[in-house]
């Protein structure tokens, strides 16, 4: 269960590196959902998670703005992979299953493939396509896609599992679809 809820996290940092962190945090701080071991139990911390909410606020409002959302994917190019690494790896007993190179390697990979697929395909497409008007509705889509990755990873990993898979199931089918037309076309 705990390497699904690894794979969610960093998925989920993908979309947006500060949400994950924050839930992590807080659960990790208020409840016993979480048990972070060291050096991961820093993010307990209440200067962490202060640091976290704002954070947390300065990109919601960053991402909402057609230029600066650009601007903010380029900066969090390096910030998403590194906290999909630091979630994959701080997740409850995943560091002592894996070696913690191959778990950071593994959410560094996680993260960086959906930030590359957010910030490089989908996003530029939308801007273009809507002259920005689409920017802020989708921005807030991956926000709350990123809140419920978060909670769901932690609370019931088994169904970000089986999300997962569904999505990884319909890329695949999708790509192969795309192929062959562009295959016709030539």
């Amino acid at each position: 269960m705990d390497i699904l809820a690894a794979f969610g996290l960093s998925a989920s940092a993908g979309l947006n590196a500060y949400i994950p962190l924050l839930v992590v945090s807080i659960l990790a701080r208020f409840t016993d959902v979480i048990q972070l071991s060291e050096p991961w139990n820093a993010m307990e911390s209440w200067w962490i998670i202060g640091t976290l909410l704002v954070l947390s606020i300065v990109e919601f409002f960053a991402d909402k703005i057609p230029a600066v959302n650009h601007i903010n994917d380029a900066i969090q190019t390096f910030i998403r992979p590194t906290a999909g690494a630091v979630l994959f790896a701080a997740s409850a007993n995943v560091i002592t299953e894996i070696h913690p190179i191959l778990s950071l390697a593994a959410g560094l990979l996680v993260a960086g493939s959906v930030h590359v697929i957010k910030s490089a395909a989908v996003r530029p497409v939308i801007t273009a396509t809507t002259a920005g008007l689409g920017d802020i509705p989708v921005s807030i889509l991956e926000d709350v896609i990123s809140t419920t990755l978060s909670v769901l990873s932690v609370l019931l990993p088994i169904v970000v599992g089986i999300v997962l898979v569904l999505m990884a199931i319909w890329i695949v089918l999708w790509l192969s679809r795309r192929s062959k037309r562009y295959e016709r076309k030539a």
